[in-house]
């Protein structure tokens, strides 16, 4: 179980920093412009999904005038898959698990045909965000780049 301290920490964190982006008006790609990362990387971070290395939370944090309780609370491991344990209903999360379950049976058999039986990493992986211009509207360009994981024959 986790102690309610560090859930704590980890929510005044994140508030901490998002009302910082958004004193100084600035975009995850601003910060990543000016720390020389990756936007959904900081992202990631920001919702205690990734942890960072001591200059790397230093250089983020100094970006946004925090204080040393915001580098030292980034550098923890996170914990992952903690959120809410059903559906969200915002509708831009529900497309997220909509997908997978519309697309997911091709994407794995596609996976399988190319690769051999096994699974992407969500280990050794990253992902991006990122806009596209479009003549009938912007497109949302989400890439998941996973390491193929055979798995294991005896």
């Amino acid at each position: 179980m986790i102690p309610r301290n560090e859930i704590n920490d980890k929510s005044e964190t994140r508030s901490k920093i998002l009302a910082a982006k958004e004193e100084k008006g600035m975009t995850f790609s601003d910060i990543a412009d000016q720390v020389g990362g990756d936007k959904t990387f900081l992202a990631s971070a920001t919702y205690d999904a990734a942890s960072m290395t001591k200059d790397d939370a230093m250089a983020f944090a100094e970006v946004l005038d925090l204080g040393s309780d915001v580098v030292e609370e980034l550098q923890k491991p996170p914990m992952k898959g903690q959120g809410e344990p059903t559906i969200p209903s915002d509708p831009c999360l529900y497309r997220f698990y909509e997908v997978p379950q519309v697309y997911g049976p091709a994407m794995k058999a596609l996976i399988h045909e190319e690769f051999g039986d096994g699974i992407m990493s969500a280990i050794d992986f990253e992902v991006s965000v990122d806009k596209e211009p479009h003549p009938e509207g912007d497109h949302v360009v989400i890439t998941y780049d996973g390491k193929f994981l055979p798995y294991k024959r005896w």
